[in-house]
Parts: structure tokens; sequence; C-alpha cells
């Protein structure tokens, strides 16, 4: 079976492993992996105020250069399941198209993956080499007992790595497109004004703390924080929602609130842009435009969850391998991006270089999430050839 992605794929698909519920994904890549020689470890973790979440990290041969791939085998919920034209968790193909929830994101790289080790193993033995695969179910949860802490336990126990591959949808239309490099870091923030209710029609005896928010939140876009770098685009920021849950039509509101999340460029790291955005809402606390003759507003801004870091892998050896793979199989030299949200990788990147390269990514997240068997054979197509190069060299 860990020859054929597509048997793989359905194999996994039908463990509904919904972020952070495992059902028996992680029992079914052991299955494929042990045969193959790998030795596998499966590791569970857990903090105060969270759901302990099982992991695994399997290792074939003793020596280097060592390559990990890494993934994850948790997805996120499947919605209404009546809204599917297949069964979310069913793995049915229909026309040459595999449909189920996490076909592209990311259990169809896994399983392409492990079909490119098998064949590979085929064809030439056992590699003058090692490879693992680091899989966590807590990518798509709030990723605190997944990949950090399977790579730190890994590490401690002596595991070193040359290179990885995380095996995410990065393909924006067709295999080839793109390898990321690198990911913005990002930070989000909830920033609450503290007003006076009152009656709208006497708004001397209020304080409206939408007045005051107006002009904090015109601070957090302009100006723009920079124009970009080489390799990343300029840092944005958006504000996500504003509420001041009040329901009534002629009441002042007592509070103002509004979330944001900024993508920044290497540009900036987590901590001065910080102190710039807490700059500027410190200066426009006190923009009387809305609010004239009023003392500056009360606020206070919440930083949430922990920053994920901004990151450029610049390993040619990694990159070039991977890239020229691609293009023997698919003709195509892929882009070389930063583009995109955070993943796992952010994680990786401080115990070796690493890079992402997967599936198409149309129908991620989406109802009938699906892939076709075509992309499933050229993508451990490609993986194979990247381990013919890797080994090799």
């Amino acid at each position: 079976m860990t020859d054929n992605p597509v048997e793989n794929l359905a194999s996994l698909i039908r463990c509904a492993s919904v972020t952070p519920r495992d059902d028996g994904a992680l029992d079914v890549l052991n299955a494929m992996l042990e045969p193959l020689g790998f030795d596998v470890d499966k590791v569970s973790f857990e903090e105060d105020g969270t759901e302990p979440v099982a992991n695994l990290y399997a290792r074939l041969g003793k020596d280097g250069p060592h390559l990990m791939f890494a993934g994850h085998t948790d997805v996120v919920p499947a919605g209404n399941e009546d809204d599917w034209s297949h069964p979310p968790f069913a793995a049915e193909i229909d026309a040459g198209t595999l449909y189920g929830r996490g076909a592209v994101d990311m259990k169809g790289g896994i399983a392409c993956f492990v079909a490119a080790v098998s064949r590979y193993l085929k064809a030439n033995g056992t590699p003058t080499g090692s490879v693992s695969l680091l899989i966590t179910g807590d990518e798509e949860g709030p990723a605190i007992n997944g990949t950090s802490k399977l790579v730190e336990w890994a590490s401690q126990r002596g595991e070193r790595w040359d290179g990885c591959i995380v095996g995410e949808p990065t393909n924006p239309d067709v295999l080839g497109d793109m390898i990321k490099i690198g990911r913005r870091g990002s930070m989000s923030g909830t920033l609450t004004v503290d007003g006076v209710q009152g009656h709208a029609a006497y708004p001397h005896l209020a304080d409206n703390p939408v007045r005051a928010l107006l002009p904090m939140l015109e601070s957090l876009i302009s100006p723009v924080f920079d124009t970009g770098t080489e390799r990343f685009p300029p840092t944005n920021l958006e504000i996500t929602s504003v509420d001041v849950g009040n329901p009534a039509l002629n009441v002042i509101p007592a509070k103002a609130s509004a979330n944001f999340n900024v993508r920044f460029n290497d540009t900036w790291s987590a901590e001065p842009l910080r102190a710039e955005i807490e700059g500027r809402l410190e200066r426009a606390a006190k923009d009387e435009r809305f609010r004239p003759g009023r003392d500056p507003a009360n606020y206070t801004l919440l930083w949430r969850d922990r920053p994920s870091p901004v990151f450029l892998t610049r390993d040619e050896r990694l990159i070039d391998t991977l890239a020229g793979a691609v293009e023997a199989r698919t003709g195509r030299r892929p882009e070389l991006s930063t583009t995109g949200g955070t993943s796992d990788a952010r994680f990786i990147k401080d115990y070796c270089p690493v890079v992402e390269f997967g599936l198409v990514g149309q129908t991620m997240h989406m109802v009938d999430e699906r892939v076709a068997i075509s992309d499933l054979e050229e993508l451990t197509g490609i993986y194979e050839a990247f381990l013919q190069r890797w080994f090799a060299a």
C-alpha cells in the first residue's frame, strides 16, 4: 500500500482527525512506516488549559545527511456535512478526484511523501543518510502541543537535521508554481477604548469611545510601516473587527474595541514592531479632531497569543535540490516565495534549513476539499526525484 499515494491518502482521510483529535490517523501512518524500516515514536504533550495532543516522530537510517519531512494529520472541522457532495471523511473518488477533509491540507502531502520514500527504497535500497517524519496533531489548532514541542523533544534526544520539507499546499494554481522559502511574521492585538455611556441626544454628558477609536485605528493603517524588502512584501496591518456591543440606536456606548492582525517582513521583529504600534496609539489617543477639548482617550491594548517570527531560508543546497526536482518533473521552475500565512516551519527554522512544498491549495479548508489523482502521482514523483538528488549529492 505504501507506494500508492491514493491509497495512503484515503486511509488517512477516513480518520476524522479534527484538531486536536487523532482518531487513529497516527496509527495508520505508523502502519505505513514500520514495514519500510522506520523506527517510530508516538509522543503526547499537554499543558494546563489545553488538550493533550498525539504526535509522531519516525526515522529511517542512522547517518547523515539527514532529511526531515514535517507535516500534520489534524484537520479543520468539516462544517455542515450535508453541504458536501461527498462525505468529508469517506475518501470517495469521483471523475479522477479524491474528496475529503485534509485532502490537500495536508494529509495529501504526507501520503505522497510516504509513497515517494517507499518507491525510493525499492529502487535504491536504504539511502546513505537518514529520512525522518515529524508529524503533529496540533497545527490547525493553537499549535502549543505539537511541532514546537516535538522538534525540541527530538533535538534533546540528539536528533540533528540537514534540511526539512514541510508538505503544506504551497502551489496557487498547478504543481510546480511555488516553493515557500520563508514566512512573514504575525501578531494580533485587541484595542479597547473606554468612554462614558449616555443618551445620544445629550453627548456633552457622555464620552463616545467610537470618536476616540477612529483616529487610533487610522494611526494603525497610515503611514505604512515599510515598503517591503527584497524577499518580502510590505508589512500590512488589517483591522479584523470593530465592536461596541450596543444594539440601541440612541445610546452612546461605554466601550469600543477593535481586533487587528499585522503580517510583518524582515524589516521588523516582534518587539520593535510592538513598540511602533504602541507609540502610534499613544499619540493618536491625544487626537482632538472628533473629541474637541477632551482629555486623551483612556484605552488598553492587549497583545494576543504568541507572535510568529519572520524568517527566510537561504540554504542553497536545499532550495536548489527541490527546485531542480520540481523542474525536472513538471518542466516549471517554481517561484521562491514568502507569501501566505504562518506554518509550523516557524518552529523548525531554529533547528535546520526549512522550505515548504506540497499540493495545490485552492480547496483547503473549503467544503468539498479535494485533490486530483494525477496531482497525487505528480507530487509523489517530485518528492522521489528530490530524494534521488538529495542523497546523490
